[in-house]
């Protein structure tokens, strides 16, 4: 195999320092609850590695590194007891892996599928799959999520039914203000016929 050489400039591009992320901007949204933002999103969202090229998406918004051959990697931050509630991903892989603290991982509609894992412990769930995790240790909690198999954005996300109605429990309206920005609430085993 021929090698190619690239300069410490080059290389610098393809490094990302955890003290200069920021939280995703789609999580700024200064009229939605803090406690609605809990249940669609990990408490802060660091985009670490992004997609790259023509594909925009906010989910990956800022990542220090682009084009890692499809896949993304972000560090979900949550505090004690938060996690985003169930969703799922039309046609990508989600894989998760404890840095910091303890999680506790459920799946499909309804929960039913449950494990916790400790740090360095790894999960990774497929597609059309409903998920969430939740931080279970006492302190902040961090895990690693990488998405790969597909183009991860607004339109691979899928929120469960029951999701929508934690919402609108904790204020009228405020679904409709994560509609606007692209996300759905209709993630289930379609009912047989």
């Amino acid at each position: 195999m021929k090698t190619i050489e690239i300069t410490q400039d080059e290389m610098q591009s393809r490094i990302s320092r955890y003290g200069a992320l920021e939280p995703l901007p789609i999580q700024q949204d200064r009229e939605i609850p803090q406690e609605a933002n809990d249940v669609i999103y990990a408490r802060k969202l660091l985009s670490v590695i992004g997609l790259g090229g023509d594909v925009d998406t906010p989910i990956n918004s800022g990542a220090p590194i682009v084009d890692a051959a499809g896949m993304t990697m972000t560090l979900a931050v949550c505090p004690p007891g938060q996690g985003p509630a169930l969703h799922a991903h039309h046609q990508t892989y989600e894989t998760f892996t404890v840095l910091k603290g303890r999680f506790e991982v459920t799946w499909n509609d309804d929960g039913s599928g449950k494990v916790e894992l400790d740090q360095y412990d790894t999960i990774s769930v497929p597609p059309k799959v409903n998920r969430a995790f939740r931080n279970i240790g006492d302190g902040e909690g961090i895990l690693q999520v990488i998405i790969s198999g597909g183009v991860h954005d607004m339109t691979d996300i899928d929120m469960a039914p029951s999701t929508a109605v934690r919402l609108d429990a904790i204020q009228p309206g405020v679904k409709e203000k994560f509609a606007a920005k692209g996300l759905t609430f209709t993630a289930r085993k379609e009912e047989a016929a």
